[in-house]
This record gives C-alpha cells, structure tokens and sequence, in this order.
C-alpha cells in the first residue's frame, strides 16, 4: 500500500491527506465530458443501489459535521466502510468499482477515488473504531461511570448508530430495537461485573458483597 494514493479528480492532492476535508464538485461552469455511451457503462449493481437514498441532495460538509459532532469518523470513511461492505465478493473487496462509481453510489460524494484511497479510507474507519472500541471498554471497565451513568453512555451510543443504519436505509422495527437495546445493557452489565470482579477480587468495591455469588 502506498502512503501517496490520493483520490482522482480536481482535489485529490488534499482529500487523501484531510480525513474532514469536504469534498468539491468538479471546475464550477465547465460541464463533464460524459456521454450517453457512460451511462450504459454502469454496472448494474450501482444503479440499482440504494443505500443512500435518503442522502439525495445532503452536501458533503453538513454530512462531515454531524458525524464530526458524534463519532471519531469523517463522512467519506462512513460511506466507503459501507460501501466495502455491501461490494464485497468470494475474492475481496470491489474496490475499482467502488472508486471509479463513487458519486454515483453516495449523493454527497462527488468525486471518484482510486482503489488505493479507497482502501486507505477503509482502513481508516476500521483504525478508528479500534481505537474508539478500546476507549469505552476502558471507561466501562475502569469504574469512571457508575451503573446508570454506563447506561446513558450506551443509550446515546445506541441512538446515533441507529440514526446512521435508518439512514442507510435499514428498517428498524420498533421490537427489534428494544431487544436490540436490552442485550446491549444487559452485556454491559455483564462487563462492568467482570470489571469489578477483575480489579477487587471477589469482593464487591461499593457493597464489600460476595462477587462470586449469584443472585
């Protein structure tokens, strides 16, 4: 993997480098040289996605700043972890098509990438949730937060990524969603019992009770 693989087109130089960096449309008053002959070079599988649809008409910096605002991850990693997902075959990933396809999959993007930065914003996604994963599990493990306190954290977890899978186009029913939430709380508390477990002993820190028994 090479460190210098950047995006095609008009800002290529500086969109691999800047993970926040929006992306821009092509030259303002110079039209694209496409013909009708591009159209029928689509693959079918990208007309026919619909994952975004929802996105129609989101610019790229309003996108950028509402995960800002919520997540480690930039706009062009979330769209291109996602598209990794669904375009993956027996023998990878698809990532020619998914660069060379780019604003026609996801609205808000608006220039194609190379296989190379398209991996590269992959990486980047799957580095960051990593890096962000390690960081609550210390939080919940550390005792910084008590019981309601992890489940508030996990609550508001729980509603951004829910608003991102909506957005996608996923259709949460409203009983999925609160199995999906009483699993989540109840592996926590899970968690936060092995934590305590782990760093007293079998004796309980807040009550001096028998970590060991069941209730």
């Amino acid at each position: 993997m090479t460190e210098d693989a950047e995006p095609a087109g008009e800002r290529a130089a500086r969109a691999d480098a800047q993970d926040d960096e929006p992306e821009s449309d092509a030259t303002p008053g110079v039209p694209e040289d496409t013909g009708s002959e591009d159209a029928d070079d689509v693959p079918e599988d990208v007309v026919s996605y619909d994952r975004f649809t929802k996105m129609d008409g989101a610019q790229y910096e309003r996108v950028n700043e509402f995960l800002r605002d919520r997540t480690y991850i930039t706009a062009r990693e979330w769209a291109i972890a996602r598209l990794c997902a669904d375009f993956r075959t027996e023998t990878g990933v698809e990532m020619t098509k998914i660069g060379e396809n780019l604003p026609e999959l996801v609205p808000f993007m608006t220039d194609t990438y190379t296989p190379q930065a398209v991996n590269q914003a992959r990486a980047a996604f799957e580095d960051k949730v990593r890096t962000a994963g390690a960081t609550f599990l210390y939080g919940a493990m550390s005792d910084f937060f008590t019981a309601d306190e992890l489940d508030d954290v996990m609550y508001e977890a729980t509603e951004v990524a829910k608003f991102l899978l909506e957005v996608e186009g996923v259709d949460l029913a409203v009983e999925d969603e609160l199995d999906a939430e009483e699993r989540i709380s109840s592996v926590m508390r899970e968690v936060r019992e092995a934590s305590d477990e782990l760093r007293h002993g079998e004796e309980c820190p807040h009550c001096g009770g028998d970590l060991t028994t069941a209730d």
